[in-house]
């Protein structure tokens, strides 16, 4: 019976650590009625807890679920002591204390970003605790620690990741990175969208100078008397007599 329990535990981890990113050291909010029930049935939690998880735990609770034990009375005594060694962490709710059920579902939120367990023995936070998904459960039943299937809010959150209708929160993890990374928040968004105040420029003094008048086509050079001579070639003929023979040039006496 104790090594089907443990395989159900692994199993359910496992569903945990895949779709939820839940790391170890496994962060666990106790009760009071967690603790009560423990010292009744003679349960180690520092002990037992870190093996029926198979990982390191840290063991958690708030102000007002001590509070809360304190005002119980001497009744509780054992299990407020119980409670006094585990970590305290800091609520919302430290000048004004709430009822511990309700201090552990704020502590939660709406999507559990700090990927708390929760070990408890009281129905009315069990039912808040089933609203919200991503939230291992932890209660005790015939004197052994059980960590209960997850609920089906997670199964329907799961599946809504799948079919692409949801981002899960692994998913959301690596884009705060890799905007942390480019240099990227939401400070620099909302710089983009305001719009800046051009100054007021003077102008260029380059732009103010007088154009210059652009020359006139370039005639065509004109040929020289030379090429024009040889370009053109004149025969002068000579005189011919009556016998058909070319008479000699005349010779001008001076």
């Amino acid at each position: 019976m104790g090594l089907k329990r443990q395989k159900q535990a692994k199993k359910t981890l496992s569903f945990y650590k895949y779709n939820f990113s839940f790391r170890e050291p496994f962060q666990i909010l106790f009760d009071g009625t967690f603790c009560q029930a423990a010292l009744k049935n003679k349960i180690q939690i520092k002990e037992q807890m870190p093996k029926y998880l198979m990982g390191e735990v840290q063991l958690c609770t708030t102000s007002c679920a001590l509070k809360e034990l304190e005002t119980l009375g001497k009744e509780l005594y054992g299990a407020k002591i119980i409670l006094q060694r585990f970590q305290v962490r800091r609520c919302p709710h430290f000048k004004e204390p709430v009822p511990a059920s309700e201090c552990l579902l704020s502590m939660l939120g709406e999507t559990n970003p700090h990927h708390y367990f929760v070990a408890t023995q009281d129905h009315s936070l069990t039912a808040g605790l089933k609203k919200i998904p991503g939230v291992p459960l932890l209660y005790i039943i015939l004197n052994t620690m059980v960590l209960d299937k997850p609920c089906q809010t997670s199964l329907d959150h799961v599946r809504a990741v799948q079919l692409g209708e949801l981002v899960s929160p692994a998913q959301q993890q690596s884009i705060r990175s890799l905007k942390e990374e480019q240099g990227i928040n939401q400070k620099d968004g909302e710089r983009r969208g305001k719009k800046r105040k051009r100054k007021q420029s003077h102008p260029n003094p380059l732009s103010c100078m007088k154009k210059k008048k652009k020359g006139g086509p370039t005639p065509p050079k004109k040929k020289t008397t030379e090429e024009g001579e040889k370009r053109k070639r004149v025969r002068n003929k000579k005189p011919r007599t009556e016998g058909g023979a070319m008479s000699a040039p005349a010779v001008i006496n001076a």
